[in-house]
């Protein structure tokens, strides 16, 4: 992006920024610019400002400089070089100027001669450090730009177009990329909605709406900087796109259209984004696949079809052990406006699982749940138990069709195999098999093994040996659960402090 009073547009016929990729002229002028701050490293910033206003003289468009030179400018490093600390020179300089009077230069003189005794140097030093932290007297000590004059060139159409956007009031964009367009318009908190339209002749039948802050509240840098960030997105991962924008310039209504004709971004790495749209989410997500459920979590899935439009929910629950998928929706602090409309959507959902994580102050919970769709409500985090809840009710619905087919009894090969293990192998939750029969095995918590291996280890396990020695024993013979495996055979553990443990008998009570 650029400063807004660096905006060259015309508006004849609409409103069209100044591209001037292709241009050699304009090449011509990046690589002169481009020039002058590689021939001023090293020098004070006053100078290449004077450079630059001698190349603005000579230049058909003095604002083509200025934004060229805007963009080249963050790829320089600017320091202060100066003896003393400037702040530490004024003070004692003016201090001294004070007390002596200043009124020309020879109390002038006088007062820098007494600032430098009281400091111990010479007064030309406090004369080459008063003022040396100004921009003016900072020094250029380096320019490393990551732009040829022909990605420059590129750089600033894309920044010019960015720029116009900040008044744009609603922008419609169509890409070959949608989902990533729509992934961005989320993560940069801007209002969308999805339309489908019949139009052959466009990259996509889909055309994603992004409202702009005009419509709703007080225009904000924000709002205009995510509008900016929104079409560098687009611009960096669809092959084809076009873009159409509502701008209102001082009250007067113009259509800015763009396409990836128009606008591109240089060979350097994209900016980096956050990877959740929200800290909710976020949050929502790590603790949620820390529970290691029996539901994969999918982030942003396939879109869903709502009358003329579509959503795309934020979550997907994909039941592992079943052809099932629960939608998940966070309605975090919206506008009213657009609250309305994401109502409107959950009404014309069909046919789909669809649970909505709603902020309590939105109050419109039981207007969701009228939908037919479940409801969590939540304040600043959503509980992931509320979530879970939902999800073992569904699971306690699809108990039937999951375990239809199961055997009444099940005799593994393996002479000692994990439950969890078994249970994958069938395609059905680990709890499925506690009403399953295993005749030639015995369980033991979960791990299930053939009496002969527990007789085999009964012979190298003895009262009095070290826990840690009966450990490595029964985990030879495949028992990872050495508790359960100790107490089939009779044995407890006496624990002793942090330092280990000895097989004990147990009781003659059986108790531990």
């Amino acid at each position: 992006m650029i400063r807004k009073d660096l905006l060259r547009v015309s508006r004849r016929g609409g409103y069209r920024p100044q591209f001037v990729a292709g241009d050699d002229d304009a090449r011509r002028l990046a690589a002169r610019v481009l020039g002058v701050f590689q021939g001023h490293v090293g020098e004070p910033r006053r100078a290449l400002d004077d450079a630059l206003a001698a190349l603005e003289r000579d230049a058909d468009d003095f604002k083509l400089v200025r934004g060229f030179a805007a963009l080249l400018e963050r790829e320089a490093a600017f320091e202060t070089r100066a003896p003393l600390p400037p702040r530490r020179a004024r003070r004692v300089a003016f201090e001294h100027a004070e007390a002596v009077g200043v009124a020309g230069d020879a109390e002038r003189d006088e007062a820098l001669a007494a600032a430098g005794d009281a400091l111990g140097v010479d007064p030309a030093v406090i004369e080459a450090s008063l003022y040396a932290d100004r921009d003016a007297n900072q020094v250029l000590a380096a320019f490393d730009s990551r732009w040829t004059p022909d990605e420059l060139l590129t750089q600033y159409d894309l920044s010019l177009a960015q720029t116009a956007l900040f008044d744009a009031t609603e922008v419609r964009v169509r890409s070959t990329d949608p989902k990533a367009l729509v992934s961005a318009a989320k993560r940069l908190g801007l209002l969308y909605e999805i339309r489908v339209l019949d139009d052959d002749d466009a990259p996509t039948d889909r055309v994603v709406v992004v409202t702009g802050p005009d419509a709703l509240f007080r225009r904000t840098r924000r709002y205009g900087t995510a509008f900016a960030r929104l079409l560098r997105t687009v611009a960096a991962t669809a092959s084809e796109w076009t873009l159409e924008a509502d701008i209102d310039d001082r009250g007067r209504e113009y259509l800015l259209e763009l396409s990836h004709e128009d606008v591109s971004v240089p060979g350097v790495e994209p900016l980096a984004e956050p990877a959740f749209d929200s800290g909710v989410e976020a949050d929502f997500a790590a603790r949620f696949r820390a529970l290691d459920l029996d539901w994969d979590l999918t982030r942003e899935p396939e879109p869903l079809q709502v009358g003329a439009s579509v959503m795309i929910p934020d979550f997907a629950f994909e039941y592992r052990h079943a052809d099932f998928r629960v939608f998940f929706e966070v309605m975090g602090f919206w506008t009213p406006e657009y609250v309305e409309k994401k109502l409107d959507q959950l009404d014309r959902v069909e046919d789909v699982e669809l649970v909505v994580a709603v902020d309590e102050s939105l109050g419109v919970g039981e207007e969701i749940a009228a939908r037919d769709h479940r409801v969590v409500t939540y304040s600043g985090t959503v509980r992931v138990k509320d979530v879970v809840d939902v999800l073992r009710e569904y699971e306690a619905d699809l108990a039937s069709e999951v375990t239809d087919g199961l055997p009444a009894e099940l005799a593994p090969d393996a002479d000692v195999v994990r439950v969890d293990a078994l249970a994958a192998d069938h395609g059905v939750p680990t709890e499925a098999l506690d009403e399953v029969a295993f005749p030639e095995h015995r369980r033991l918590g979960g791990t299930l093994v053939r009496p002969a291996v527990l007789e085999r280890v009964a012979d190298e396990v003895e009262a009095g040996m070290a826990y840690a020695e009966a450990e490595s024993v029964l985990t030879d013979a495949g028992l990872t659960d050495a508790s359960a495996a100790l107490s089939a055979l009779g044995y407890r553990v006496a624990w002793e402090g942090l330092g280990g443990g000895t097989v004990r008998e147990k009781d003659a009570d059986g108790e531990s």
